[in-house]
């Protein structure tokens, strides 16, 4: 970890978000220094004592801890949508838009649907994943089947969020999703 080579009190602001995002820390990017501080001191601690999440194949909640990402553009369906930072929470109600940046809550809900990572073909660039996608069952079009670690460090570099619906007003499953970046006017993947 970055921190056996320097204190964190040390460390600027920049450094610590970097550390906190490493470590897993929950919305780092809305912590002053002190703050910062104290939640990695706490996250290394907790690495000591508890389970990782790769023990168990989770995916784990990304380096925003689920949170949506916010940026310059004000993204109507972001403001709307339920935030979920946990696979243990659920809608308010059926047919309710939702958002996270959470791995394990985003690849839980793929697959539960029969989806995969994919990628939208002759669209990488610099060796990275291209427009992401998940592949469906009955997927139309062609798509390049990726890993979710690929997809996920793509989601992550782009600062995407994942706006997605759980079931129909009906009951039915839902497939829909969209990919969004705060930082533009509202696609990004």
């Amino acid at each position: 970890m970055a921190t056996d080579e320097k204190p964190l009190e040390d460390m600027k602001v920049d450094e610590l978000r970097d550390v906190a995002r490493e470590e897993g820390v929950k919305a780092p990017s809305s912590k002053n220094k002190g703050e910062l501080v104290d939640a990695i001191s706490d996250s290394t601690d907790e690495d000591t004592t508890s389970d990782t999440a790769s023990d168990e194949g989770d995916l784990g909640a990304g380096p925003d801890g689920g949170e949506v990402r916010t940026g310059d553009k004000d993204v109507k369906n972001l403001k709307y949508s339920q935030n979920i930072t946990s696979t243990d929470e659920d809608p308010e109600r059926q047919g309710r838009s939702l958002v996270t940046t959470h791995h394990e809550v985003i690849r839980e809900w793929a697959e539960a649907r029969g989806g995969s990572p994919a990628t939208v073909p002759n669209s990488e660039y610099d060796g990275r994943p291209g427009r992401l996608r998940i592949r469906f069952q009955d997927s139309t079009g062609q798509l390049v089947d990726i890993s979710w670690e690929d997809w996920f460090r793509t989601f992550d570099e782009r600062r995407l969020n994942f706006i997605y619906q759980e079931d129909h007003t009906d009951g039915r499953p839902s497939t829909f999703f969209q990919l969004v970046n705060p930082d533009t006017d509202g696609q990004g993947a």
